[in-house]
């Protein structure tokens, strides 16, 4: 068994006269969807410059006719329901409806380069719970809304444009609490296996995430919803993994993710950063055989 689908991370570090030739690549080797991130500081790009994580999403849905777009992961260290709303409807509008959302905790980091704070895991994860909520609400229609630790009110405009379809919200997440969000409120799941995969070869990664796939299972089945309403998706290249040094490491991964229930791969694009970067022939090898 294989997955369905096939994503590539194309990171947000140089001018985007060099990121949009990635997006274009990405678009004619066959990919389905091209995902950038949302950051404003991170280890693995120290001295580079950082664009805008859904500035550049908006850009790429302009350059771009059939692939997805989306980020992986929008940080809700940053975001705000209201202005997460009216960021992820504006690419959609332009992407015309292509957009996926994709939603994490973030990075405590982030949180001090924007307003010199460093919450703590539990602070974030409240955060993120209440982004995800109150997200709903916006596009819901709802014009004040009330969650644990974020509220907005006396919201006088429309959700969206005329016609546009809500985006489609990937939310990533490994442990307990975040589990149980991605059951009750997302679309699609994706996990690259947490904090603790980055330095797990081999068997032990992947066993770390058949638990965690496990443990997703179980909480659908808890909640009575249907296991095929929610998308799977797994990055790898993070950690020690690497699935881009060959094309038959390549089908090897997607195969192995496809035994575990994932329908979708996302790998780190040829020009990535931190030494996650890898040979476009690779791709398109890799591709060419899993199509």
């Amino acid at each position: 068994m294989t997955v369905t689908r096939l994503g590539v991370v194309i990171p947000p570090t140089g001018p985007w006269s060099e990121q949009r030739g990635w997006f274009r690549w990405a678009e004619d080797v066959g990919y389905d969807a091209a995902y950038t991130y949302d950051h404003l500081t991170h280890p693995t790009a120290p001295g580079l410059w950082l664009s805008h994580g859904v500035a550049t999403l908006t850009a790429a849905a302009s350059a771009t006719e059939r692939i997805e777009v989306g980020t992986l992961v929008a940080s809700a260290t940053l975001h705000t329901p209201v202005e997460l709303a009216r960021a992820a409807m504006t690419v959609q509008d332009v992407a015309g409806g292509r957009l996926v959302l994709g939603l994490g905790a973030g990075s405590p980091l982030c949180a001090e380069a924007d307003r010199g704070e460093r919450p703590t895991p539990r602070a974030m994860a409240d955060r993120f719970a209440d982004l995800v909520v109150g997200y709903r609400a916006v596009l819901a229609g709802e014009t004040a809304w009330q969650g644990e630790h974020t509220s907005y009110a006396g919201l006088e405009t429309l959700p969206r444009p005329s016609g546009a379809a809500d985006p489609f919200l990937l939310l990533a997440g490994h442990g307990p609490r975040a589990l149980r969000l991605v059951v009750e409120h997302g679309d699609g799941w994706n996990t690259y296996g947490g904090p603790g995969s980055t330095t797990l070869e081999g068997e032990d990664f992947w066993t770390l995430v058949s638990e965690q796939a496990a443990r997703v299972d179980g909480l659908l089945a808890a909640s009575g919803r249907d296991p095929g309403s929610l998308r799977r998706s797994l990055l790898l290249g993070f950690g020690r993994v690497q699935p881009t040094t060959s094309a038959s490491a390549y089908v090897a991964a997607a195969e192995r993710a496809g035994d575990l229930g994932f329908d979708e791969l996302v790998v780190y694009g040829p020009g990535s950063t931190a030494g996650m970067g890898s040979d476009p022939a690779v791709h398109a090898q890799a591709l060419a055989r899993l199509r």
